[in-house]
């Protein structure tokens, strides 16, 4: 199907677009992820879904309750023989990423999601689709309300706020959950059945700086770098894409030492799990040197353009005139900021020994914006390996005293899951995807922060495993599900639950 400008359809055209999903198959899972769609929901403003969620909860007559902290809990009975099955916490996250193209209008707080299919995958317009982890929510409430399905104890824990911060997961009381096997519905390949995942912190970093008068004698401009893939810091962060603050500040520092160039503003990428695509910046250059300046964007935009061929084929970078402002940021600021933004950390800094492939840790430079005296850097510091992050933080926490930040600050720190490959659930799973489909499933480790971490250090009882339909670029404005994939994971889901281990 061809993909339509979202600004030229009406808000019926869009409603019409999105409500094919619903009749894919299977049915229970995509008509409940329809519905999850429509309720916006970015991290912190999941109110409107959850309102949704509950009263879906209440028209079935389900235990339901939310927490003090905005997590779901609903709760179903064995089916009539299953009584003796060890108890089940199916578990997602209610929020998504709220990532667009710039030249898409959406409010993320107020407009429902314009999915649709595309070939054999379902997308969204110019947005993130919400699949992480709307899939994942969409199955447990599927199950619930079968009446097929044979299976133990089932309790749906719905968490809020994943993607910025892991808070419900974080605040989820002990005792209140009283099964025996976490089954998180949140990883993103069909297949692969995830043991283990990174621990994380986050990395925020601050300059003042005061305004200064703008000399005679220059012009201004935007500079931008954008088109690129962007994508999750912690799945995508291995396959070398680009991040558009790197690639601008390159630019910039020799802008300025060779043309004088003087940086009046700059915003760059949006969220701290998402690899920037896109930033930009006003910069005013000395009449004088404006060919020189035109010339030296045309030789970055090449070499650019060469180093990321393989992984970023719509890399741009554009520069337009504007208005000459009044007032730049201060110079020794703007060098700091340069220097920081250049010698920070970012990508992969180390692979794994434990499991060929993984990554085990990283960083991303996810965030620059300079607003009212303030420039605020962040970013998302992931590893397997505690002693690992906090190493890469007291590096960075080097970087940014040498340049003279006024504050430096990691908070939101999570812990790792350690795999247990001793897990009876992980066995039943092998055996039984085996048995469906032939093949045995991949077990890996994921560099991603899945809420298992947190979850298991509240309940260090609960055996657990990741799993999911297979998801591509979550986290930017090109996320899309496989819907071959949500069938098999969805024959499999239940499956599982047919064959969970006696307590």
């Amino acid at each position: 199907m061809q993909s339509l400008n979202y600004q030229s359809k009406n808000k019926a055209e869009v409603n019409i677009m999105s409500e094919e999903i619903k009749n894919l198959e299977p049915k229970e899972v995509w008509e409940n992820f329809y519905l999850l769609t429509q309720c916006p929901r970015p991290s912190n403003h999941e109110e409107k879904a959850r309102e949704a969620v509950m009263n879906w909860a209440k028209e079935r007559n389900f235990d339901a309750e939310i927490d003090e902290t905005g997590n779901i809990i609903i709760r179903k009975a064995a089916t009539p023989g299953m009584e003796d099955r060890m108890g089940c916490i199916l578990q997602g996250h209610l929020d998504m990423v709220p990532q667009k193209n710039n030249d898409t209008v959406h409010d993320f707080e107020k407009d429902p999601i314009d999915a649709y299919v595309e070939g054999e995958w379902v997308t969204a317009r110019g947005t993130t689709l919400g699949a992480d982890n709307g899939m994942g929510v969409a199955a447990g409430m599927a199950l619930l309300e079968s009446t097929d399905i044979p299976h133990g104890p089932i309790e749906v824990l719905i968490t809020a706020t994943e993607e910025t911060g892991m808070d419900g997961a974080e605040n989820l009381k002990p005792g209140v959950l009283k099964g025996d096997i976490l089954l998180n519905l949140d990883s993103e390949t069909e297949g692969e059945l995830y043991v283990g995942c990174a621990g994380g912190i986050d990395g925020n970093f601050t300059f003042n700086y005061k305004n200064v008068d703008v000399p005679a004698g220059v012009k201004a401009c935007n500079v931008e770098i954008k088109g690129l893939k962007g994508g999750h810091s912690g799945m995508d962060i291995i396959l070398g894409r680009g991040n558009s603050n790197k690639l601008l500040f390159r630019f910039i520092k020799k802008a300025y030492r060779e043309l004088g160039a003087r940086l009046v503003s700059v915003n760059g990428g949006s969220l701290r799990n998402a690899i920037p695509r896109e930033s930009m910046a006003t910069v005013v250059v000395p009449e004088a040197n404006v060919e020189a300046f035109v010339a030296l964007k045309e030789e970055f935009e090449a070499i650019f353009k060469s180093e990321f061929k393989a992984v970023e084929p719509d890399l741009e970078f554009k520069l337009e005139a504007c208005d000459t402002p009044s007032q730049m940021i201060e110079e020794k600021v703007q060098l700091n900021l340069i220097n920081a933004v250049l010698a920070c950390p970012n990508g992969v800094m180390r692979m794994s020994d434990a499991m060929e492939g993984l990554v085990e840790t990283s960083n991303n430079l996810a965030f620059v914006e300079s607003k009212d005296g303030v420039i605020t850097i962040s970013c998302l510091l992931r590893s397997a390996v505690d002693s690992a992050k906090l190493a890469l933080v007291e590096v960075m926490t080097s970087v940014f005293e040498m340049a003279q930040a006024d504050t430096i600050d990691f908070t939101g720190e999570y812990p790792g899951w350690q795999p247990n490959m001793e897990s009876p659930i992980l066995k039943t799973m092998q055996e039984t995807y085996n048995k469906m489909f032939g093949s045995v499933p991949e077990i890996k480790a994921i560099h991603a922060g899945l809420e298992c971490g947190l979850l298991g250090h509240t309940y260090p009882n609960w055996d657990m495993i990741s799993f999911g339909p297979t998801i591509q670029s979550p986290h930017s404005p090109d996320e899309r599900v496989n819907i071959a994939s949500v069938g098999k994971f969805w024959d499999f889901f239940k499956e599982t639950l047919k064959n969970v281990p006696t307590k």
